[in-house]
């Protein structure tokens, strides 16, 4: 977002306080969503709730047509649309609401790495296995991601995203890799996670930031996504802290908080199912 952009998005965020009525939109849950998009999205919903503001989820079949940046989730708060975990932070900081004002300027520079780091491993690894491992295309990606369309646009609109992709995969150098190379930058990358936060409850000591936000909204997904194989997940589980960081952050921020409406559950670790 460029620096006019943010300060528009501020003035215009300032001015209005949090709504009750907040939504946050995303793909249909049970049949369409992907695993890249489940992540961000439970990213977005992680943040949100970290900054204790309310937030209702809607699911839409064309949800990412109707973001304005293409890209799910994005949160409708009032007269705004915001789409992405980045520009969700400015905004919702804007609105007086921040979880690493805290930090001084070399702990944002450090966290702001990490955060690249995720995005630019972990995001990238989850659209890799989704649209160019064809097991996966063929026997999870194609028939969810085109779920809600009749043909021949299910066709159409699955190759589109394949072609997106890909494409995607080739200017950043990832599409000359096999499985076992991404499974080894998951595996490389969860080791750079796991040494920072060493025994830490969150990455920046005792309060949650961002980052917290974005490493469980893909790590439990991770988790917690059947996929033809267990490898991507495997390479998560070979770390105990990382483990037990996802499971604070489960019973601290969605245990807790739905038990008092009486919709809590068992930990999602013991009984493992899908989120998408």
């Amino acid at each position: 977002m460029s620096l006019a952009a943010e300060a528009f998005v501020s003035q215009i965020a300032a001015a209005e306080p949090w709504p009750e009525n907040a939504a946050l939109y995303q793909p249909l849950k049970d049949d369409q969503i992907l695993l890249s998009d489940c992540a961000s999205s439970l990213a977005v919903q992680t943040y949100l709730r970290m900054c204790r503001l309310p937030i209702r989820v809607s699911y839409r079949a064309n949800a990412e047509y109707m973001s304005p940046s293409g890209k799910v989730p994005f949160i409708h708060v009032g007269n705004q649309v915001v789409s992405e975990l980045g520009p969700i932070v400015q905004f919702t900081k804007a609105k007086g609401h921040s979880l690493s004002d805290g930090l001084d300027e070399v702990q944002r520079a450090e966290m702001k790495a990490y955060m690249e780091l995720v995005n630019n491993m972990l995001l990238t690894a989850e659209l890799y296995i989704q649209w160019c491992d064809e097991n996966t295309v063929a026997e999870i990606t194609r028939p969810r991601y085109s779920s809600p369309y009749s043909w021949p646009l299910n066709h159409i609109l699955a190759y589109q995203k394949q072609w997106e992709v890909r494409r995607k995969m080739n200017a950043i150098g990832w599409a000359g890799k096999g499985l076992a190379q991404v499974y080894e930058d998951v595996s490389q990358c969860c080791q750079a996670l796991s040494q920072r936060l060493g025994i830490q409850p969150y990455f920046f000591n005792k309060q949650p930031t961002e980052l917290d936000a974005l490493v469980f909204g893909h790590l439990f997904t991770i988790l917690t996504t059947q996929l033809t194989n267990n490898e991507l997940s495997e390479k998560i589980k070979n770390y105990g802290n990382l483990l037990s960081f996802c499971r604070r952050i489960e019973q601290s921020f969605f245990e807790e908080h739905d038990g008092d409406s009486g919709t809590g559950s068992s930990s999602r670790f013991s009984k493992s199912p899908s989120l998408i």
